[in-house]
């Protein structure tokens, strides 16, 4: 038994399993609600716009059984900027050393070339690596033969439905999951159920609030930076930074009077109070920085890590 083997020796027998299962599928399909749904608490923001996942990120279930690593990414799509190229390196890297994937794809829709697409790419990315798809949306279907007909291409692979919105079918994946991961330990305590610091989580909780009250290309154009986060006795602070990539933008964002950047803060700070279990204090400013999404430095400044070019 190795070091980190030990630190959770007590919580585990020889036949506990452990193990990484990256969750993939095209924009929009409902992956962050799943894993949120999975966890029975979210994690991950969620909103009905394609691309909302920039990052990989983490959710930690841990069962008597086994403890599962699952792995959110980004919707498979094909980049037009920095930041696209950095989401789809980001999926490229979840599938290396994977236990299992979980592909979702949208049943209430017939399969599209981005299916196909994604499973040429699982085949190339992750061989070997078992994969089990599940068909989200399941309930919109109008009939069994649109049913029947939507199945088709995916006919080859193990199906395992669910429901990412009610619940329906969630413990039945988690237990076709279970088998699925090598015998190992609890790399994470029991009560932990995300990878990621609550700078990260704050400043996603705003850019999803941005999500849902704005339209267009706004949420495509806003990154959020955390420049201050300060836990005290009473209450927390926080101190964040938008950016837009226009001067329009900007002036989308505040909203006349200032009303929808203060919206923005009320819905952000009520969530970071539940999360935190805790007041909450949070100013935002917004702030242009023309094309950021092309701007390399800039994005690893706010936690988008891009693979260093060669020779750079």
């Amino acid at each position: 038994m190795n070091e980190l083997d030990s630190i959770f020796s007590d919580d585990w027998g020889e036949d506990h399993r452990s193990g990484i299962v990256a969750v993939v599928g095209r924009p929009n399909v409902g992956k962050s609600t799943l894993i949120n749904s999975i966890l029975g608490q979210k994690i991950a923001i969620t909103a009905a716009k394609p691309q909302t996942t920039r990052q990989r990120q983490t959710g930690i279930l841990t069962t008597a059984e086994a403890q599962i690593l699952f792995t959110d990414t980004p919707g498979m799509h094909t980049p037009q900027t920095r930041l696209g190229n950095y989401m789809a390196a980001a999926v490229r890297a979840a599938l290396k050393d994977v236990d299992a994937v979980v592909w979702i794809v949208d049943v209430s829709q017939a399969p599209n070339d981005e299916d196909r697409h994604i499973a040429e790419l699982l085949s190339k990315l992750a061989p070997g690596s078992p994969i089990v798809l599940v068909l989200n949306k399941s309930d919109l279907i109008d009939s069994d033969h649109d049913r029947s007909a939507h199945l088709a291409l995916f006919d080859s692979l193990y199906v395992q439905e669910t429901s990412a919105t009610g619940g329906h079918g969630i413990h039945e994946l988690v237990q076709r999951l279970i088998p699925l991961l090598p015998f190992g330990p609890r790399y994470y305590p029991a009560d932990q159920m995300s990878d990621a610091n609550l700078r990260f989580i704050a400043a996603e909780i705003i850019r999803e609030k941005i999500i849902h009250l704005t339209s267009e290309e706004i949420p495509h154009s806003v990154a959020v930076e955390i420049n201050r986060f300060r836990e005290k006795p009473d209450i927390t602070v926080i101190e964040a930074t938008i950016y837009v990539e226009r001067e329009s933008q900007k002036g989308i964002v505040i909203g006349k009077r200032g009303r929808l950047i203060k919206k923005i803060g009320i819905d952000a700070r009520e969530e970071l109070q539940r999360l935190l279990g805790a007041r909450a204090h949070l100013e935002t400013r917004v702030k242009v920085l023309k094309n950021w999404r092309s701007n390399e430095d800039f994005m690893r400044r706010v936690g988008y890590v891009l693979p260093r070019r060669k020779g750079g």
